[in-house]
């Protein structure tokens, strides 16, 4: 285990260094590796066995201390750490190192306290740096406010303290350096009650770290009410935000309370606040400036207790200058800005958002692998789509691996589609999954197993048409059922049900001359 004094001194030639312990049961240190360690401004001091950690840690009390751990196949080692050591040294960050090729095991580790996680076989300056700058601004969220909870990549763990707060935030993938930032001023900003706007590409994130202001806030026992204001037309969006009483209008059989009522004591999330009709800004804004709001039939204020956070995809400076949006309003909503970047500029995300959506889509206990291939193309890929687009990719990929280890070849990127060489995948695969009890026997067995011959073919739609039946069959067997399907195929419910029954109308034969 190594710890790094986290108060850096300055060498001779202005770069940072640090003071370190390392502990890796698991992999001996090379002399290279640790002069490569030495060049990224890491002083190492081993330690052995947990006595010797101990003794360290006694001798470091009033300071910070930075636990490199190696870890081998499962995450007993960190917790063992935590469990001896947490009471006794408060200041203990820990960074962990382990085999590229397992990304569940890098997740577990944040998501049971570990600052930063580190591929085993990386040596590289920029690498080391980048962990050394997570773990001074875990130390510095430590020191700074004990109300506020420690930022972990994943999930932010109670403090090692009896100041912990009352519940720790949900658990998010802000891994990259960017991403940890971020999280650490939200969680700051969550402790004054003020007016947030989140602004990023669609996609990006703002509702989770919406989420995590809201759960971070001495209001995070309180209800937390969305809504999405390009979602509805303008006279729904007035009912759903103000509310009416009984009578105030034809149909108006009783009582409603709005969105901000219901999120009285809490926060109120409005999305795509760009989007709101002009009529209806003059209302939120008066709404914002006297907290309180009168239903429509009713004369009586209704005073609120509400945290406001709005986001957006749009310019808002932009719309201010083409009369879309109400100047007055946007500094009303902007008291603290907070800009939430896409995946492309925080690419330590990718590998971990990949790694949680392979878990939470996982069937039994099997764990999924990604190539190193495959994890190159993940990493050097634009993502314009944000996390959403991720979300897409992994689970397409899912559907086409049949072995639950996913290769590069697996991937199909929303802007780089390539069915024929899908086809070419699917046909190097030993089997194919076993279609669905939709069909007739013999239509199964064509349409499930039939050879698709690339060579001679002069329609590429025919090889489309053969490779989508091959995956929509694929995505049906691997879901309970034609929701989810449709979900993992990136396609509505009812474009599903549209392209199964084409499948019931046309024999393999039509559909290859098609």
């Amino acid at each position: 285990m190594t710890f790094i004094r986290l108060t850096p001194f300055q060498d001779c030639d202005n770069t940072m260094s640090f003071t370190a312990l390392w502990l890796d049961p698991f992999r001996s240190l090379k002399p290279t590796e640790q002069t490569l360690l030495d060049q990224a401004g890491v002083s190492i001091s081993m330690v052995r066995t947990f006595d010797e950690l101990g003794s360290a840690l006694k001798r470091r009390d009033i300071e910070p201390a930075l636990l490199v751990l190696g870890l081998g196949s499962d995450i007993e080692l960190l917790k063992e750490i935590w469990e001896t050591f947490r009471n006794t040294h408060s200041k203990l960050v820990v960074i962990c190192r382990v085999e590229r090729k397992n990304l569940e095991l890098a997740v577990a580790a944040m998501r049971h306290g570990a600052c930063h996680v580190l591929a085993a076989d990386d040596w590289s300056v920029e690498a080391w740096r980048d962990a050394l700058a997570c773990a001074n601004g875990r130390y510095e969220d430590l020191v700074s406010n004990a109300r506020i909870p420690a930022v972990s990549p994943v999930q932010p763990r109670q403090l090692p303290s009896a100041a912990a707060p009352r519940d720790a935030v949900r658990s998010v993938v802000f891994v990259d350096p960017v991403s940890i930032k971020l999280l650490a001023l939200a969680q700051r900003v969550a402790q004054a009650q003020v007016t947030v706007l989140l602004e990023g590409p669609t996609g990006s994130g703002k509702e989770v770290l919406a989420r995590v202001l809201h759960e971070s806030s001495p209001s995070q026992g309180g209800p937390f009410i969305g809504l999405n204001c390009a979602a509805l037309p303008e006279h729904m969006i007035e009912d759903m935000l103000f509310g009416h009483e009984k009578g105030a209008f034809t149909g108006a059989v009783k009582d409603h309370r709005g969105m901000f009522e219901q999120a009285q004591g809490g926060t109120i999330f409005l999305d795509e606040v760009g989007d709101l009709p002009i009529g209806l800004q003059a209302k939120l804004l008066r709404v914002l400036q006297e907290r309180s709001l009168v239903k429509l039939g009713s004369e009586r204020a209704v005073a609120l207790d509400v945290r406001v956070i709005a986001a957006t995809n749009k310019n808002l400076r932009l719309a201010i200058e083409r009369r879309e949006f109400r100047e007055d309003l946007y500094f009303r909503l902007s008291t603290f800005k907070l800009r939430v970047p896409p995946v492309a500029e925080r690419r330590g995300d990718i590998l971990p958002l990949v790694a949680r959506v392979l878990a939470r889509h996982q069937r039994g206990d099997q764990a999924w692998t990604v190539s190193p291939a495959a994890q190159a193309c993940l990493l050097s890929y634009e993502w314009p789509g944000n996390v959403r687009e991720i979300e897409n990719v992994v689970q397409r990929a899912m559907v086409l691996c049949p072995d639950r280890h996913i290769d590069a070849h697996h991937l199909m990127f929303d802007d780089a589609p390539d069915p024929a060489g899908m086809l070419d995948m699917l046909q190097e695969s030993t089997e194919f999954p076993s279609p669905v009890e939709l069909f007739s026997a013999e239509t199964k067995s064509s349409l499930a197993y039939r050879d698709v011959d690339l060579v001679g073919r002069s329609k590429l739609q025919a090889v489309v048409k053969q490779s989508e039946n091959h995956v929509i069959m694929s995505a049906l067997e691997t879901s309970k059922n034609r929701v989810e399907a449709a979900q993992k195929l990136g396609i509505s419910p009812r474009t599903l049900r549209y392209k199964l029954a084409q499948l019931r109308d046309h024999s393999p034969g039509q559909m290859a001359s098609a």
